[in-house]
């Protein structure tokens, strides 16, 4: 049984910082899954795209994770230029997509948590996310069923059939500017509750500052304290996977900590959390 199966498109995206470009492996089933292995725990994705890019899987295999694909006609990327040395606002835009999964693509596999983390909304059809959450316990990123292309860019629009969507989900990730998108409200706390009162068990909001976790009728949160950001891409899927993993066996509020702690270490080198759980550990026990 794996620990953790996390399923979306693996990315084949484009970075440009400070006018340099980089093409660089992304999306939430990369930066979450290699992190999850440096932290000791088992992992499995599943995802889809274009033959010719399968040699990309590799990196992953490479750290023992158990990895399923299937071949689409393109491989989804995206185009992210940060025009701001902090790296806290982004301008994407749609380089290709694998396309939606379909259910016979994803095979049934044990998992004491499933995190399905889609690029951009479509990939993940609401009734196939229903069909997953009925096999167990799933969380699910808010930013694969919001963004949207339009025309040359990736925008968030409404959601209107969330609470629906959301049924037999039990953790959502969200961030702030997102959160107050669906709810109305700028409040993070606030924000944070009303997507809780949707249905989900726990809600993890993320913001340029730390993390904020709603589980258990309590509000937990650690700060993000990164030496450095040119690590910024992939933050918000490191943090939510290592949460989720982390409440295997722990309290959201250490799980909380241990996320933000990862996150933090990441941030500071571009590509996936590569540090020890050691590591993080001795960061994660500074926010106590």
């Amino acid at each position: 049984m794996l620990d953790v199966l996390m399923i979306g498109h693996f990315a084949k995206d484009r970075l440009i910082y400070r006018g340099t470009t980089e093409i660089a492996s992304g999306g939430g089933i990369y930066y979450g899954s290699m992190a999850l292995r440096r932290l000791g725990y088992s992992v499995g994705v599943v995802t889809k795209m274009h033959p010719d890019d399968f040699g990309m899987l590799d990196e992953l295999r490479g750290e023992g994770i158990e990895v399923h694909a299937s071949a689409a006609s393109a491989t989804t990327g995206i185009e992210n230029t940060y025009p701001t040395d902090d790296m806290d606002r982004r301008i994407c835009r749609p380089l290709g997509s694998a396309g939606a999964f379909s259910e016979e693509e994803i095979p049934h596999l044990d998992a004491g948590v499933t995190i399905i983390t889609p690029l951009m909304a479509g990939e993940m059809p609401p009734e196939l996310v229903r069909a997953v959450a009925s096999r167990g316990p799933t969380g699910i990123d808010v930013q694969g069923f919001i963004r949207v292309p339009e025309g040359e860019t990736l925008v968030t629009r409404e959601w209107p059939t969330i609470r629906q969507d959301l049924e037999g989900v039990a953790f959502l990730k969200t961030d702030d500017a997102e959160a107050e998108m669906l709810t109305g409200l700028a409040d993070r706390e606030r924000a944070g509750r009303a997507l809780a009162g949707l249905g989900p068990r726990e809600v993890v909001l993320t913001h340029a500052r730390g993390v904020m976790v709603f589980a258990e009728g309590g509000v937990f949160e650690a700060p993000f304290v990164p030496r450095g950001v040119t690590g910024r891409t992939g933050r918000g899927d490191t943090c939510f996977s290592t949460y989720l993993a982390g409440r295997l066996s722990l309290g959201p509020g250490e799980a909380c900590r241990l996320a933000a702690a990862v996150t933090s270490l990441k941030v500071e080198r571009p590509g996936p959390y590569r540090g020890t759980r050691e590591e993080a550990e001795r960061l994660a026990a500074t926010f106590v």
